[in-house]
């Protein structure tokens, strides 16, 4: 099977500060996969160099048949191809949900407003919140807020969804709620990574988890067998500081 996502040798620096040492990794079609690992560990990094908000230095990373170099190439054939949830949603304050999920397929690749304002709706109908279209963002519960946003990055209808720290803000009904959401999205075929601290959530519903140390993929697999039996000393020191 070839994979939504392959990234290969990235590495990726900020002035003399290594972020990213060589990450390798993929996601295939369908997959909920889960980027663990300590605060500083390149979690964020990896997300963003994926979205195009990052220019790596050196290795490879291909989206659904697009290659990505490090540079400022093909973005705008990038963000039809992958779509990002930030951990604060990032939500424009003065316009209302559905304003928020039209503003870039009207405003970027053209597509008219009521075609956008359709897709809008159906997004927002699937995930839940339809009644909530006319709200603001100031209007919304956190977990509102978030599928708001979830509808904001499916809008242009990518294959990868990425997510930072999605269950961050949420409470355990919530979570359990979200990590229902994103079955359904991968039950469809879509291909999602997320970063993830919340080990009891990453067992309960990614495919495989995929733990990073000092810029580096050190260990991934199996969930339940990663996070109850880690290989790794890195895994067992995250695992030690959640209990």
């Amino acid at each position: 099977m070839t994979p939504v996502l392959g990234v290969r040798g990235v590495e990726l620096a900020r002035g003399a500060r290594h972020i990213l040492r060589g990450v390798d990794l993929a996601v295939y079609p369908g997959e909920l996969v889960a980027l663990m690992g300590l605060s500083g560990s390149g979690k964020t990094t990896v997300l963003r160099a994926i979205a195009g908000l990052e220019t790596f230095a050196d290795g490879r990373i291909e989206v659904d048949g697009l290659v990505l170099d490090g540079s400022a190439r093909h973005l705008g054939d990038l963000h039809r191809k992958v779509g990002m949830v930030f951990q604060f949603h990032c939500l424009w304050d003065h316009l209302t949900a559905i304003e928020n999920i039209c503003l870039a397929p009207m405003h970027v690749y053209g597509t008219p407003a009521s075609e956008a304002a359709t897709r809008a709706r159906a997004l927002l109908a699937e995930l839940g919140v339809g009644h909530r279209e006319q709200a603001l963002p100031r209007e919304l519960s956190g977990g509102e807020a978030q599928r708001v946003a979830i509808a904001r990055a499916l809008a242009a209808d990518p294959r990868l969804l990425l997510m930072d720290e999605p269950t961050a803000s949420l409470d355990p009904a919530r979570r359990g709620e979200l990590g229902q959401t994103l079955r359904q999205l991968t039950g469809k075929g879509r291909s999602l990574l997320l970063t993830c601290h919340d080990d009891d959530f990453v067992r309960d519903f990614a495919t495989r988890v995929v733990v990073l140390a000092d810029g580096r993929v050190v260990e991934e697999g199996d969930p339940a067998v990663v996070l109850t039996t880690p290989a790794h000393e890195a895994t067992r020191r995250l695992l030690d500081l959640k209990g």
